[in-house]
């Protein structure tokens, strides 16, 4: 069943967004992208706070706006959708109870109901015995969590988040992205984040966005595993060595060079001069004694703990390793080398790095 289909043309001045997005019904799907690549874009056409430009947004199998004619262009408030920001944005003379039922009121269901189905979702939320509190006596994860029963307790068809987590504490924000997993179960969700964990734990499928279009989609564990952008290599905690394109290999500004046997990479490589990351795992580099394939010599200039392992900056660049022996030392000249089956080339910017 349809949850969301979306071809989103937005033009401006100085961008263009044409992004085409789909949900099936009760599924989340996650957008990252570069900050400017469009995403905040895309969600407040998806919630009909910015016109189309081309294009078509249908909820649950209903068109709910068309920029060709004949042109369908329905009221935010009568698409089934709802947005959720970094910003709670709750009404500041409403009690938390009065800002989870004005949704339900909104609908026409009678006061007394509507504020029974508000106790109801506060106490979905973890927030049960809340409800006479006003905003300001809320902390700032006490209102997010207002801010999500709030938008659930409407019904929505489709819910929008635009980043509801990067305001809060490490620890807040874990309490609410499970609060958020718990509670959108079988609604249809678009998450945009900088966070790849929040992509992990929400979504079943990701999205990535850089220059206003989709560079690349799939379910999340397989686009981080295979990136096709020095964008989400970085998202994916992967390093990233900017250098150039070489007649079939990956040829680096310190003349260390790199071969893949990913056909991709091999297909990106075989022109000559074009930039080039190659990108690999910290898992999948490693200190070796000697020269040998895929392998190219460092003076190390600073070494650093990580929580995941050991950064090394190297006068080539920083590399981190998950293992690392704890002999290396500042000063020292070391060889590192990752397996051809193991890097892949991906195309970026010539000022990439």
């Amino acid at each position: 069943m349809s949850g969301l289909r979306a071809h989103v043309v937005v033009e401006r001045p100085r961008f263009r967004v044409d992004v085409e997005i789909d949900a099936d019904a009760g599924e989340t799907v996650a957008v990252m992208g570069p900050s400017g690549a469009g995403k905040s874009t895309l969600l407040e056409a998806l919630a009909g706070l910015v016109p189309l430009d081309g294009g078509e947004i249908a909820v649950a199998g209903r068109t709910v706006e068309r920029a060709a004619v004949p042109r369908v262009r329905t009221p935010p408030m009568q698409r089934g959708v709802v947005l959720l920001g970094q910003d709670p944005r709750l009404f500041p003379h409403l009690s938390a109870r009065e800002n989870v039922a004005f949704g339900p009121r909104a609908t026409g269901m009678p006061a007394v109901q509507a504020r029974a189905e508000a106790d109801a979702w506060l106490e979905r939320v973890g927030l049960a015995g809340t409800g006479a509190r006003m905003p300001r006596e809320l902390s700032g994860g006490e209102q997010q969590r207002v801010a999500v029963a709030r938008a659930l307790s409407a019904s929505p068809r489709v819910v929008l988040l635009d980043e509801p987590l990067v305001a809060l504490d490490p620890v807040t924000a874990f309490a609410i992205r499970g609060m958020l997993r718990e509670q959108l179960a079988g609604t249809t969700t678009v998450a945009v984040t900088h966070d790849a964990g929040d992509a992990v734990a929400l979504a079943e499928r990701l999205f990535v966005i850089e220059a206003g279009a989709v560079v690349q989609s799939g379910g999340v564990r397989e686009v981080l595993r295979a990136p096709a952008s020095a964008f989400v290599a970085s998202i994916a905690d992967m390093n990233r060595m900017p250098g150039v394109a070489a007649r079939g290999v990956w040829r680096g500004a310190a003349g260390q060079v790199l071969t893949s046997t990913d056909a991709a990479s091999i297909a990106l490589a075989a022109g000559d001069g074009a930039a080039l990351a190659a990108v690999f795992r910290p898992d999948d580099v490693r200190i070796v004694s000697a020269a040998g394939e895929n392998a190219w010599s460092a003076t190390v200039v600073g070494v650093e703990l990580t929580l995941s392992g050991t950064r090394i900056r190297t006068t080539e660049g920083v590399v981190d390793l998950r293992d690392a022996p704890e002999a290396v030392s500042v000063g020292e000249t070391v060889w590192l080398q990752v397996d051809p089956s193991r890097v892949r080339f991906v195309a970026v910017p010539a000022t990439f790095g």
